[in-house]
């Protein structure tokens, strides 16, 4: 169970019936409940007070829904809070659009307040459970520029790459273009070998495939980027040569248990 008293729900809803109708309901609830009448205020309020949730419509004057939920995850303070979209809208792409800019769960209006309340305790329990345990996942994630030990193979202390002569040409190629969306073949045919032969010849030696090592490259810039600066999920995405953020964040819990924003909320937090 979830303790309500100590929880902060902050609804952003220009409509003001709808936003009372909210605030009086999670009230009664034990929940703490703050309304922002627009984007504006709504990204004001989230920084003042923290909230353990944000409620958010996506049509408002002045600023969308989508532009509240990228102010919010830009800042270090506010990145790691769960976020709900409420649309009258319920296309196949506001929906998509709403997921891939990071948002937890979406409701079409009109919505009933058990639908509401329902969705916020189903957030609050996986926001829970991902604090109880991100701490032991960020310690198994490689939180450097490593590889996975293996005899057979000499890492060089500067990259994820391991030292074998044989291959360099490779990993070269890869650490120059891992930016630009490259791909096996783009290897292959840069250092002279079929496709075929290549993956061979690179997952003899090192047990992984040619893709694998471009995915690990990409994945450890991606910590970086994560951990060091403030760029969103999105932009980096970019910055690494995904053409969608969606297929970024799909490889990046294949490889972490956790998604980009879970990620370096828990890396932060880990800091302090």
């Amino acid at each position: 169970m979830i303790s309500k008293s100590s929880k902060t729900i902050l609804v952003i809803e220009d409509d003001s019936v709808t936003r009372n109708l909210y605030l009086k309901g999670l009230k009664l609830e034990g929940f703490d409940a703050i309304g922002a009448e627009n984007g504006l205020v709504g990204i004001q309020k989230a920084q003042e007070n923290l909230p353990d949730l944000v409620v958010c419509d996506i049509m408002m004057p002045h600023l969308d829904g989508y532009s509240v939920l990228n102010a919010l995850h830009q800042n270090p303070l506010t990145v790691g809070i769960p976020f709900i979209f409420l649309s009258g809208s319920d296309t196949r792409a506001d929906i998509r659009k709403g997921m891939e800019l990071g948002a937890d769960d979406y409701i079409t209006k009109p919505s009933t307040l058990d639908e509401l309340l329902k969705a916020i305790a189903t957030r609050l329990r996986k926001q829970a459970s991902l604090k109880n345990w991100c701490n032991n996942i960020v310690q198994k994630s490689p939180q450097s520029v490593t590889v996975e030990q293996n005899p057979a193979i000499t890492p060089d202390s500067t990259s994820i790459f391991p030292a074998i002569p044989q291959l360099k040409d490779v990993f070269d190629f890869i650490e120059a273009y891992f930016r630009q969306g490259i791909t096996l073949s783009d290897v292959a045919e840069a250092v002279g070998y079929s496709p075929a032969y290549l993956t061979n010849r690179v997952a003899k030696r090192t047990g992984e495939t040619v893709n694998n090592w471009i995915v690990k490259r990409r994945m450890a810039e991606a910590r970086c980027l994560l951990k060091n600066t403030d760029e969103t999920v999105e932009q980096i995405a970019r910055v690494l040569g995904y053409q969608h953020v969606c297929h970024f964040s799909r490889q990046f819990r294949q490889h972490h248990n956790l998604p980009p924003h879970a990620w370096r909320l828990c890396s932060r937090n880990k800091e302090l």
